[in-house]
Formats: structure tokens, C-alpha cells, sequence
């Protein structure tokens, strides 16, 4: 009896179970006894650029702990954020104010569940100047004269006889929109006023600049001084959170996210991250104040 010829299969049968027994790259998940990595999941968060650093290390710590996830942060500012919102471009948007009415009904156009607007940390505007300034304190009169253009120069505010350059925002920023309805009531920044894309900036240029006055969230304060803001002069104070939570100081805030639906899903497990105990003391490391 004659075997078949085996020349061809033998090499193939090898092959086969050389491959088969293959052992995983050392430091693999396999190896590890870990399963693979499944694909990723995506949530992009646009807008406000005073939660631009706070979203940020949220989404580190979030990513940390689970490996699927991806959470793009990106700013522009609160109206940037709010109109990628409408527009579906972004998941959740920042803002550093309220949803305005046109705003809501763009939503609700599109979609009936919302919008849904949830604060998720406390911030106060602070006003600083450059630290030589010797100025220590302004009332939202002084300020609301320095910021129409009716008061030009330090002296008449207790300061040197200096011009006061100014800075703001760019208009589609939350806090330049909180600024002109709580400090200025409505009506428009003077010509003056230097605009500059994001805190960080303003903080910058005051900081260089010996005759300058900004405002911004209390997470950028470095290499200013920060004032104190009353009601009137007597009522002055610092920003803080015992300031803030015994409402003393007048220029407090709550910053938000948007959606235009209840979150589900990723965007649910992100914010309930940013709500929850830790997520509140990341608030606090920040610069900000926890809003519970």
C-alpha cells in the first residue's frame, strides 16, 4: 500500500500550528491578562473659554479612568460654543452665562427635549490691575465710568495722574456679556477698550501693561492684583468663596454646560464625573468654586 505524498502538507500543518501557538508581545493587553481596548468613544465640549481649563482636566481625569473614552475640549468663547451647540457641531457647549431666549428657541426648533442647562461650577468676575497699581478697590460706579469711557485717567479714582488703558473681551465671550448687563447695564464698552481673544490674554497684557485694568474669571489671576468690588466703598471686598456664598460680593456667577437633550450615554457619565465629589474638588484645585 502506497501513502500519499505529504511533501506539500507537511509544511502547512507546521505553519499552522507555529502560528496558532504564538505567544502576545510581553507588556500586551493579552498578556496582561487584560482584554483589548475597545474603540473609542468620542464627546467633543466647545465654548467658554474660563471653563476651558477646568473642562480640561476633567476630561484627563475622566480619560484615566476609562480608556475607551475620548473628550475633546476646545474654547472660542460662550457664543462660539452655544452656536456649534444649535448647529450639531459639538456635544455639550460651555458657557459662562445663560442661555439667551433666541437661543433657546433655536434649540427647541430642532429639538423639543431642550435645551438642558446645567451649572456645574461657581465663578466670580474679578477686576485687576497691574501689581505697582496703588489703587486697591473700585465700585461698580467707578467701574461701570471706566468701561463706558466717562472716567479716563487713574487719579479719579484714587490712582496716579495717568491714563487707564483698558481692556475687555471679544464680545462673543460670556463674561464680556456678563459685564456689560451686570456692570455696565446694557450699553456698550467704550472704543478704548482694547479687545483681546480669551482671559489669559487680558491677564497677560495687564500684567505688562503699569496703567491697564481687566476682568475675567478668578482661575487666571497670576502676576495681577485683583481688586476689591463693592456695591460702594464700604462694602468692598475680595473675591472669595466666603465672599461669594454670603453674597457680598456683587459680580458672582454660576458656569454651565449645555446640551440639547437630557445626557445619556458618554456625555451623562462625564457630567456626573464633573458633579461628583471629585470632580467638585478638581473645581476647587482649579481656582473656582464648587456649586454644591
Amino acid at each position: 500500500m502506497r501513502w500519499p505524498r505529504r511533501s506539500h502538507l507537511f509544511p502547512l500543518v507546521l505553519l499552522v500550528l507555529v502560528s496558532g501557538c504564538r505567544r502576545p508581545p510581553k507588556g500586551s493587553g493579552e498578556d496582561a491578562g487584560t482584554p483589548p481596548r475597545g474603540p473609542e468613544v468620542m464627546l467633543t465640549v466647545k465654548g467658554s473659554d474660563t471653563l476651558v481649563i477646568l473642562a480640561q482636566r476633567w476630561a484627563e481625569h475622566f480619560m484615566k479612568a476609562h480608556p475607551g473614552a475620548r473628550i475633546q475640549v476646545t474654547g472660542g468663547g460662550s457664543g462660539t460654543g452655544i452656536a456649534a451647540l444649535i448647529n450639531g457641531t459639538t456635544d455639550i457647549a460651555m458657557a459662562s452665562r445663560p442661555l439667551e431666549d433666541a437661543e433657546r428657541r433655536q434649540v427647541r426648533q430642532k429639538h423639543p427635549q431642550g435645551p438642558v442647562e446645567l451649572a456645574v461650577a461657581l465663578d466670580g468676575i474679578s477686576f485687576y490691575v497691574h501689581e505697582s497699581n496703588p489703587v486697591s478697590g473700585l465700585t461698580l460706579a467707578q467701574l461701570k465710568a471706566i468701561y463706558l469711557g466717562d472716567t479716563t485717567r487713574w487719579k479719579d479714582v484714587g490712582g496716579e495722574d495717568k491714563p487707564i488703558v483698558v481692556y475687555s473681551r471679544e464680545s462673543s465671550s460670556g463674561t464680556y456679556a456678563y459685564v456689560k448687563e451686570r456692570v455696565l447695564g446694557g450699553q456698550d464698552f467704550t472704543e478704548r477698550a482694547q479687545t483681546l481673544p480669551g482671559t489669559a490674554a487680558v491677564v497677560n497684557a495687564v500684567s505688562l501693561e503699569r496703567h491697564g485694568i481687566g476682568f475675567g474669571g478668578a482661575a487666571y489671576l497670576r502676576g495681577v492684583k485683583a481688586l476689591k468690588v463693592g456695591r460702594d466703598a464700604q462694602r468692598a471686598v475680595f473675591l472669595s468663596a466666603e465672599t461669594l456664598r454670603d453674597g457680598t460680593y456683587p459680580l458672582a456667577r454660576e458656569l454651565y454646560f449645555d446640551l440639547v437633550r437630557p445626557p445619556s450615554g458618554l456625555a451623562r457619565e462625564f457630567i456626573d464625573h464633573a458633579l461628583s465629589p471629585e470632580g467638585q474638588r478638581t473645581v476647587i484645585d482649579a481656582g473656582f468654586f464648587p456649586v454644591k
